[in-house]
């Protein structure tokens, strides 16, 4: 199997009129499409999660709109997100999918899922909030200053992606020697626009209205939950409260980590993830 930071970036033209970069593992099983977090790219995935992800099925990444290495322009909502994301899968031929979705991801995941529910066989959301849940309008101000800022530093994307303990840090630190080992044929860098763009979108998102958490009663599939439980950007609360909205929902909090509890914890949570596509 060819490791992820070794996949070619491919480029897809949809109807909508944008040419969507993508990669795409290859394999057998139902395709699991992943749906990345705020202001990441191609190259943000740990790796090691998509090796350990695509042992068992075919995983597919991508830029939505505007993104990275697709053209056209980062939309400023969900909702318009997550009919780009439709696009994009329509394009490559998907017609029904296991969603993983990501922080901002597992928003638009949410939004996919409730406006083509026939897409979407088994949803993952991860670092994830309900639309209209009171305390998610915006973020705290230390960690908007730490990754909303037009240049971060790795001591502050440790610090909002992992815990503050010394064994989460070097964890971190480890993730992000993987992310950076490709030297070719790089992501494009997301811009200051898309940055913009997608905060607008989870203000919005997170504007309290509590008649917004009963669209979540529509989900009629297996869903599963997971943060780390010292998440700073998303709360760990909100994955209860989550789960406690769709009827189907089990719910996972890894220890020690943080929003990047994913890479932290990557051969736990992809053998969780694959246990819940096989016997959800």
């Amino acid at each position: 199997m060819t490791s992820y930071s070794s996949l070619p970036n491919k480029l897809i033209s949809a109807p909508n009129g944008v040419d969507y970069a993508y990669r795409d593992t290859g394999g057998g099983g139902a395709p699991l499409v992943l749906l990345q977090h705020f202001r990441g790219n191609l190259d943000s995935w740990d790796p090691a999660l998509i090796d350990a992800l695509a042992l068992a099925r075919r995983v597919v990444t991508f830029d939505n709109a505007g993104v990275g290495g697709s053209t056209g322009t980062t939309p400023d909502t969900v909702e318009q997100m997550a009919r780009d994301a439709i696009a994009f899968l329509a394009a490559v031929d998907l017609s029904q999918v296991d969603l993983l979705g990501f922080s901002i991801g597992s928003f638009v995941a949410q939004e996919i899922t409730l406006r083509r529910p026939a897409i979407v066989r088994r949803l993952v959301l991860a670092s994830a909030a309900p639309q209209g849940a009171a305390g998610m309008h915006g973020w705290a101000p230390d960690v908007i200053g730490a990754i909303g800022t037009p240049e971060t530093s790795p001591e502050e994307y440790l610090g909002v992606f992992f815990a503050r303990s010394s064994s989460s840090l070097q964890v971190g630190k480890e993730a992000m020697q993987r992310m950076y080992a490709r030297t070719e044929d790089r992501d494009a860098a997301t811009n200051w626009a898309t940055r913009q763009a997608q905060y607008d979108a989870v203000c919005t998102w997170g504007i309290p209205d509590h008649a917004l958490l009963q669209r979540l009663s529509c989900l009629q599939l297996p869903v599963f939950v997971a943060n780390g439980d010292s998440d700073p950007m998303i709360l760990p609360h909100y994955s209860y409260l989550l789960a406690g909205l769709i009827p189907q929902a089990r719910v996972k909090i890894y220890p020690d980590s943080a929003h990047g509890f994913l890479f932290q914890h990557h051969a736990e949570f992809a053998a969780d993830v694959e246990a819940f596509l096989v016997n959800p």
